[in-house]
């Protein structure tokens, strides 16, 4: 292995697979990429619903924990996070959803050039390859496979019916004219299998291209700079510690959690809080690690009288033997379930300009992330709110990059939070209580006496978490506090860039993993310093809510 790469990419995630995977298309460039964790191409990873299995351990997942939540009554919240090749496309529930137009126009008019829905639209339909939908609004000749369900699963139907009979619009394209609505999700697979951005981007290339490297089990400890430059990083590798250096960019991959993390273990961030740990200093940047946004969740748990929904059984067990000979031989059925198959974007007033609140229909028992089994078999609804106004923090527990951050998300430290969350809990409480789910319903697990304000407040304190979108640690801006520019170069400092989610201003009001592949895929033009051709786009997006409805 060379030790000297024109540039080193830190966490092989959504974004850095996206980021190496682009950059070596171009033979003249060399990449090396550093990822803590292991290949992300086993049956657990590729196998869709194998994510119950890693989502409550440590399989593939870093597993990580929040400081106790003054909001949630003092417990301490849960934040899984993947750890391989693919990041946490690698374990998560692979929902394909952009966010509202309104956000990407909210992170232009802060000062953020070139960062408008029209700006980064064709980067969506660069990085797409829907099987289905073909239209203005979709790509059709990307590498990320995006496709629907293939499990047959009833409750679709069901589901769907539920939001007719509540007066709730329908949808077959969250991603298209209009975003309100109910509907069955699309996910990242490819023939029933997981399609994470590893597979997309990055595993095709690895045994082509000689002017890729990719490295596992290799953990980053410290970004190394010259003067005001990064020039390389000190990595774990093989149980030894090696330069690796970078002649153009160190490219910081690592998260929202772990980006921060890292660059104030190389000295980037709060002058003061860094001299309490002894690191020394190289660019006081105060905002790194501030500013984290994150979606909170609330999860209904129902119990059902129905085999399709998954569940813990003598019966169900029999079904499932049936349903892996189905993976095996058709690449259908249960085994391909990405669990949250339905969802809806909805206002919880109608004066609203934007869908509020978020809703993720899954065809099992979901509780305290699959860490809480219950036997017998049951449906589940997660409400999240899109566009919380609490901000908290990561900050380090140490100056050894082996611990973990500190992470304090600060869920409901503003009270609107909490009150518009009782609304969002009433809307999606009214939904699953329609008759087409309510009469496959056996028992409400949760939130059975729950009727007042007062007590969905209770309700929600005791069982809100995260569902899996931090943001916002990185943020792009021209103020003291933003840590990038809108080219994503981190501020003060050269040589250095930071791609990933981290650098969202604010949270988008949908999931994170195509907006963060969106962000990387034009990263690579930033880095390039040429855009690539530009794909059509359109700016008819939610201003012809007929054609999205179905």
């Amino acid at each position: 292995m060379s030790e000297l790469f024109d540039f080193v990419v830190i966490g092989a995630g959504s974004a850095g697979c996206v980021v190496a995977g682009r950059l070596t298309e171009d033979p003249a460039v060399t990449v090396c990429v550093l990822e803590a964790g292991g290949s992300g191409n086993s049956a657990l990873v590729n196998i869709p619903a194998a994510a119950v299995v890693m989502l409550p351990t440590r399989l593939n997942n870093w597993a990580f924990e929040t400081v106790p939540q003054a909001g949630l009554d003092g417990r301490k919240g849960y934040q899984p996070r993947g750890k391989a090749l693919g990041g946490s496309s690698a374990i998560n529930a692979m929902v394909y959803t952009r966010g509202h137009r309104s956000d990407y126009d909210h992170w232009a008019s802060l000062g953020n050039e070139g960062w408008s829905y029209e700006d980064v639209l064709p980067y969506f339909l660069r990085s797409e390859h829907n099987e289905r939908i073909t239209n203005e609004w979709h790509g059709h000749d990307g590498p990320l496979w995006v496709s629907d369900l293939r499990t047959d699963n009833p409750f679709h139907a069901r589901y769907l019916e539920a939001a007719r009979q509540t007066g709730l619009p329908v949808t077959d394209d969250f991603n298209g004219a209009v975003q309100e609505g109910v509907g069955i999700y699309q996910v990242t697979q490819k023939n029933g299998e997981r399609w994470s951005a590893a597979r997309a981007y990055l595993l095709p290339h690895m045994k082509k291209r000689k002017n890729l490297s990719v490295e596992t089990h290799a953990h980053v400890q410290r970004i190394i700079f010259e003067g005001s430059r990064a020039v390389g990083v000190e990595v774990m590798l093989a149980g030894k510690n090696r330069i690796i250096r970078a002649r153009r960019e160190v490219i910081v991959a690592a998260g929202a959690l772990q980006t921060p993390q890292l660059l104030m273990l190389s000295g980037v961030g709060d002058t003061q809080e860094l001299g309490r740990l002894g690191i020394p200093v190289v660019q006081h940047l105060p905002g790194v690690g501030k500013n984290l946004q994150d979606h909170p969740d609330f999860i209904f748990g129902y119990r059902t009288r129905s085999l399709d929904t998954l569940g813990i059984s003598f019966r169900g067990s029999a079904r499932l033997l049936r349903e892996i000979l189905r993976f095996r031989g058709a690449r259908r059925g249960a085994l391909t379930s990405n669990f949250a198959e339905g969802g809806a974007f909805l206002k919880t007033r109608p004066d609203l300009e934007t869908p509020d609140v978020q809703l993720h229909f899954v065809v099992a028992m979901a509780d305290n992330h699959a860490r809480t089994l219950h036997l017998g078999h049951g449906l589940s609804c997660h409400v999240c709110l899109l566009r919380p106004r609490s901000r908290g923090e990561v900050t380090l527990q140490s100056g050894d990059s082996r611990d973990a951050p500190r992470i304090d998300p600060a869920f409901f430290n503003d009270p609107r939070d909490l009150d518009d969350m009782v609304e969002g809990f009433k809307l999606a409480r009214r939904l699953m209580q329609a008759p087409a789910l309510a009469e496959w319903i056996t028992k409400d697990l949760f939130t059975a006496h729950v009727n007042t304000d007062d007590e969905i407040r209770d309700a929600l304190k005791r069982r809100v978490d995260t569902v899996y979108h931090p943001v916002g640690t990185c943020r792009m801006g021209h103020d003291t506090h933003a840590v990038v520019d809108s080219q994503l170069r981190v501020r003060g400092l050269n040589g250095l860039r930071v791609v990933d989610a981290s650098v969202m201003p604010t949270l988008i009001g949908g999931n994170t993993n195509a907006p963060t592949i969106m962000i990387a895929e034009k990263a690579v033009d930033m880095i390039r310093g040429a855009p690539r051709a530009r794909l059509r786009c359109v700016d008819t997006i939610d201003r012809n809510p007929a054609r999205a409805r179905a």
